[in-house]
């Protein structure tokens, strides 16, 4: 066949290709007690989506709101599977939701891609078709507390943690860093997911006068937590929080209980990463917000990552799957690929790092590299 011909035929598949929509997906709560953190999620899909067709790529995304509630995140997942034929799902928020589909994404052999996520054991099921660009609670862990010991000398340590599969995972995520490093957990609690009051679990933490306290939970009851820490006079060397609603504009607008208190994170708008200050800059003026959520930058790139490779192969799920395990990419999350080490499958190698909110606004301040404010340490009340 003539060469010119040849080319001609490929340039036209490719360019047919680029033009038929690919069908992805999406599991998130858009209702439900989680919902203010789904909403980041959501804003991040949207900026993903606008850029996804100014390169020419069409995404027709067929979404499902879980609620935050397990059973019903699976009844979506089954679904878009078998009625919608997705070429892949990304989501779900929460880690209960992630860890029950994960299941599903196995048994219908569909790519699942979880943004956010963060339980130890989602991506530690050898499962061929689940991949997570999200650390996971032993990264949230472990940089927080090997900050705390580089700015004090912290000896004991105190864990609270909501009872869901998010919680459970991170509070055995840091007794087994604090194990390794030295540090004496002292008392640990498991309390009930937006129970109304803390303060006789508060007191118990009291007495036992941990120098640091670490808790793992969303958005409510981190504020509650906080405001009755402050009423029953807690004041350990530091408040640690894994993420979550302690990374929320949410917990950060209550100054007065909010002050000083860490949240580990996955991406600030501080960091070099490609992409990274134009996504934020963007995200404020889009959105009118003062603050930039990781959960909605994971989102975006997660969406980037698989909206992207989908199209490629033209939404062939095992192709899909093959592009995704072998794969690099580099955005707005760094570096970003899936890979399998310590017991992880298709696990993301992600660099962590740590704001604290200071009157009323998160600041990167660790690692050094990446700070651009100094950590105020001890904690004190504002």
């Amino acid at each position: 066949m003539n060469l010119r011909i040849l080319s001609s035929l490929l340039a036209f598949g490719l360019a047919v290709q680029a033009q038929t929509p690919v069908k992805l997906g999406v599991i998130n709560c858009v209702t439900g007690t989680q919902a203010p953190i789904g909403e980041y999620i959501s804003n991040g899909y949207k900026l993903a989506i606008e850029d996804l067709q100014k390169k020419g790529i069409k995404v027709d995304l067929v979404s499902e709101d879980d609620t935050g509630k397990p059973q019903v995140s699976m009844s979506a997942f089954e679904k878009l599977a078998t009625r919608d034929r997705v070429a892949a799902v990304v989501g779900p928020y929460s880690s209960a939701c992630a860890n029950a589909v994960s299941k599903l994404a196995e048994k219908y052999r569909v790519p699942l891609l979880v943004p956010v996520a963060s339980k130890e054991d989602i991506t530690r099921q050898n499962q061929k078709y689940v991949f997570r660009l999200s650390a996971t609670t032993e990264d949230y862990a472990s940089i927080l507390i090997s900050m705390a010991q580089k700015l004090g000398k912290p000896k004991t340590m105190a864990i609270l943690n909501e009872n869901t599969d998010f919680g459970t995972s991170g509070a055995k995520s840091a007794k087994a860093y604090a194990g390794q490093v030295g540090i004496q957990v002292v008392m640990e609690e498991a309390y009930q997911a937006g129970s109304p009051d803390y303060r006789s679990t508060l007191a118990k933490v009291k007495a036992v006068k941990p120098d640091l306290v670490f808790m793992v939970s969303y958005v409510a009851d981190g504020i509650l937590l906080m405001r009755q820490a402050r009423e029953v006079g807690l004041q350990p060397q530091a408040f640690l929080g894994a993420g979550a609603g302690f990374a929320s504009s949410e917990f950060a607008r209550e100054q007065a209980i909010s002050h000083g208190v860490f949240s580990s994170t996955q991406w600030t708008v501080d960091v070099s990463w490609p992409g990274a200050k134009d996504f934020g800059a963007r995200y404020k003026a889009r959105f009118g917000k003062a603050e930039v959520p990781y959960h909605a930058a994971n989102a975006y790139a997660s969406m980037m990552v698989m909206a992207e490779t989908a199209a490629k192969v033209g939404g062939d799920r095992e192709k899909l799957r093959g592009e995704l395990r072998g794969g690099h990419w580099n955005g707005i999350m760094g570096d970003v690929r899936f890979v399998d080490y310590n017991g992880y499958t298709n696990q993301n190698k992600h660099q962590m790092l740590v704001e604290q909110i200071q009157n009323g606004k998160h600041e990167t301040v660790w690692p050094p590299e990446y700070a651009t404010k100094k950590p105020l340490y001890p904690f004190k009340w504002k």
